[in-house]
């Protein structure tokens, strides 16, 4: 029986290979890995998604209604009772986020083919650190760029608390800065945290399941692995339910947390 290999499942595997590309006296590669392939199969079903959402029936279908669905969802929950009228510009940029995220996450669930084809259908982009980094990292820039352009060398104010004494401001003023710049970390590691463990616990009772089976199948006492080969794949439905609502909800928390950050900089020194 072949080992038990939950992080097989992680790997990046070249798919396509291109020339590699020279820029200031370095090769970079650019060949489409299944990382890369699987996060422009994110691309086309959101383009796809928001384009059949976008036709402005009178009377929305299925897709029109969960895309509308989707977007009161970031406009009427998140930035407009955070940011206020102030953040309208905004929700395009926080609803990409969103999208990006919630459909990488669920990419990983519903597409758990297993090895089908040659390839691993079961790869989630998000419980790639890389992805998730350069997703916080791309959302920690645009905050600093929006609070500067807003705010210019007002900025300061974020670490400067008002309403306290001297003393303690030269205290929190530190506090304030490291808080604010581990931001784009919290954010990447909460989500590749969370799809990365949700799917090696999936992968794990999974592999019960066969292996479990298979000495049931051995006849005798052994014949009770069938009952623990039923008990895994139970965890498995389970915890497949799980992963689905943990895919939105961290797509959501990740939204929320961008607009938590938008609204310190659009709506710095006063309320909304």
């Amino acid at each position: 029986m072949p080992a038990i290999e939950p992080m097989h499942q992680f790997l990046i595997h070249k798919l396509v290979g291109l020339p590699p590309v020279m820029l200031g006296g370095h090769a970079y590669d650019l060949s489409i890995t299944n990382s890369v392939a699987m996060m422009l199969f994110a691309a086309l079903v959101i383009c796809a998604l928001l384009g059949s959402a976008s036709k402005g029936a009178i009377v929305p279908g299925r897709i029109q209604s969960l895309g509308e669905s989707l977007f009161d969802l970031i406009d009427g929950t998140l930035v407009t009772p955070i940011i206020g009228h102030n953040g309208k510009p905004y929700i395009p940029f926080v609803f990409t986020i969103f999208m990006l995220v919630l459909v990488m996450n669920m990419m990983g669930v519903l597409l758990a083919f297993g090895h089908v084809g040659g390839q691993d259908w079961t790869f989630t982009p998000t419980a790639q650190l890389a992805v998730t980094a350069t997703l916080a990292v791309l959302t920690f820039v645009s905050v600093l760029v929006i609070g500067f352009v807003k705010n210019g060398l007002g900025m300061y104010k974020l670490f400067w608390p008002s309403g306290m004494p001297l003393g303690m401001k030269f205290v929190m003023a530190p506090i304030e800065m490291i808080s604010f710049f581990v931001r784009p970390l919290t954010l990447s590691m909460r989500l590749f945290g969370n799809m990365l463990g949700g799917h090696v616990v999936m992968n794990i009772f999974a592999s019960f399941v066969v292996a479990l089976g298979l000495v049931g199948l051995s006849g005798g006492l052994a014949t009770l692995g069938l009952l623990g080969s039923a008990a895994s794949l139970a965890m498995v439905i389970a915890l497949t339910v799980l992963e689905l609502v943990v895919a939105g909800l961290q797509a959501f928390v990740f939204a929320a947390l961008a607009t938590v950050y938008l609204n310190e900089v659009v709506n710095l020194g006063h309320g909304h």
